[in-house]
């Protein structure tokens, strides 16, 4: 913090011969008032029982708690803070002696606004060198919170978080798609948003105020997802007691969004292609039919033009569904990707979850960027979710990820553990992938060719490997 203050150094400041000298000088004004209330941070001070002796004009502003209010009153009682009852940051500096630096938590202004704050602790000490008290400072990370939001939105396209060429000129053409009302294929794979594409598809287009209806055909038997995609008629089979609509019903005048087609029975895809020939579709034990008014999203994590030249998918309904073909890339191949995904899941999970972190560590973000993701942006959440559990600081550090998805490069370095040895090996490793290809590599990474090539040089990372 700014305002930060080692163990005794709040009394020393006080009684320095700077302090008496200006004070012998004539100057009238309390000289610590005035310099603590110029500063941009939050401090209050208390002593041994909790008791707040001295707040700032930052602290009021913060909190909208006025200062003859907070003097003399418990911290607990004035801050209702987070940490107030379960880690208290100034209980744990009063216990070891030790100041505790850029703790992120949140406070509940005057007006029952939740507030973010990074608090940094330190005890007092009296001329003796025994404890008296202790000082918090605090800033306010609002202006961080919605800088981060608006970048957010910056790169968001109806949930959807990319900044990547690819992904841009997807979004770019996805309004003329969802006006056309036409069938479209959405190819990628496991975890790369399909169903967020699909939603997207559906909210632009004239149907956004009838259902959404999604269904995974590879969760379901062939005989169940029958049934479940056309419904069934009473007496159709031996539990069938009443009339039941399928999910085409239930989409009726909507969008139908099936998801990995290419998991469906030959036989179920005669029946998909009568569907989009037709536009009409006959319940399970039923003889007449219904009209299907449904926009369809059809969606795989195979490439289904190969699976056509090998015969496992009609061809004939493959162009049927392929009228528009939206190819979804890779989390690895958008990799200036990750920062934004992740400041997205930790805002998210902070609300969730109830709790206040604000960052991920350099070499932390390193690690995540150097990983493949098979299991694609879904698995970077599920890391992030995964790292909350672990997490009960202010950032997320390389110690609160999984070990199994370190590179070798980097699990060979555990003795290591410096923020150098992991930036060294995480851009040796980027330029690898990018052939040495400094342009590329500063793109993935998110950073301008010159600041590239000053960390190679301080790193002392060869241009040619």
């Amino acid at each position: 913090m700014v305002a930060y203050m080692q163990s005794g150094d709040y009394n020393k400041w006080q009684n320095s011969s700077g302090v008496r000298n200006m004070a012998d000088k004539g100057i009238k004004h309390d000289t610590t008032k005035t310099i603590l209330d110029s500063i941009a941070d939050g401090v209050f001070t208390v002593d041994r029982d909790w008791r707040i002796t001295s707040f700032n004009r930052a602290a009021e502003e913060i909190t909208g708690i006025l200062k003859k209010e907070a003097i003399g009153q418990r911290c607990c009682d004035v801050f209702h803070a987070s940490i107030c009852e379960t880690n208290c940051a100034l209980k744990e500096t009063f216990e070891t002696s030790r100041p505790v630096v850029n703790r992120a938590v949140y406070v509940v202004d005057a007006s029952g606004n939740r507030i973010p704050i990074n608090i940094s602790t330190a005890v007092l000490k009296n001329e003796n060198g025994n404890i008296v008290g202790g000082v918090e400072t605090f800033r306010d990370l609002s202006t961080i919170e919605e800088l981060r939001l608006e970048l957010e939105k910056k790169y968001s396209f109806h949930h959807i978080i990319s900044k990547n060429s690819n992904m841009l000129r997807i979004f770019d053409i996805l309004p003329s798609v969802a006006e056309s009302d036409s069938t479209a294929l959405i190819e990628g794979e496991t975890g790369t948003g399909k169903e967020l594409v699909a939603r997207a598809l559906h909210n632009l287009s004239p149907r956004q105020d009838m259902p959404f209806v999604a269904v995974n055909c590879g969760a379901l038997p062939d005989a169940l997802l029958e049934s479940e995609l056309f419904g069934y008629k009473a007496g159709a089979f031996t539990d069938a007691r009443q009339d039941k609509p399928g999910r085409f019903a239930l989409a009726d005048k909507g969008t139908i969004f099936l998801d990995e087609i290419a998991d469906i029975s030959p036989a179920l895809q005669v029946r998909l292609l009568r569907v989009l020939q037709e536009r009409t579709y006959e319940p399970l034990g039923s003889t007449e039919s219904i009209r299907a008014d449904v926009r369809i999203v059809a969606a795989s994590n195979q490439n289904l033009e190969k699976l056509v030249k090998s015969g496992v998918f009609r061809e004939d309904l493959f162009y049927r569904i392929n009228v528009v073909l939206i190819k979804l890339p890779p989390l690895r191949e958008r990799k200036e990707d990750i920062p934004l995904l992740i400041n997205h899941f930790i805002r998210r999970f902070n609300k969730l979850k109830k709790k206040l972190i604000s960052d991920i560590s350099p070499d932390a973000l390193a690690l995540l960027v150097n990983h493949e993701f098979p299991g694609n942006v879904r698995e970077l959440e599920n890391i992030i979710e995964g790292a909350f559990i672990f997490c009960h600081e202010a950032t997320i550090n390389i110690d609160n990820l999984p070990q199994a998805i370190r590179p070798k490069e980097i699990r060979s370095m555990a003795g290591l553990g410096s923020m150098r040895d992991y930036e060294a090996v995480f851009i040796n490793e980027t330029l690898k992938r990018n052939n040495f290809n400094r342009k590329k590599t500063a793109a993935e990474l998110g950073i301008h060719k010159t600041t590239l090539w000053r960390k190679m040089k301080k790193l002392g990372i060869s241009p040619n490997g």
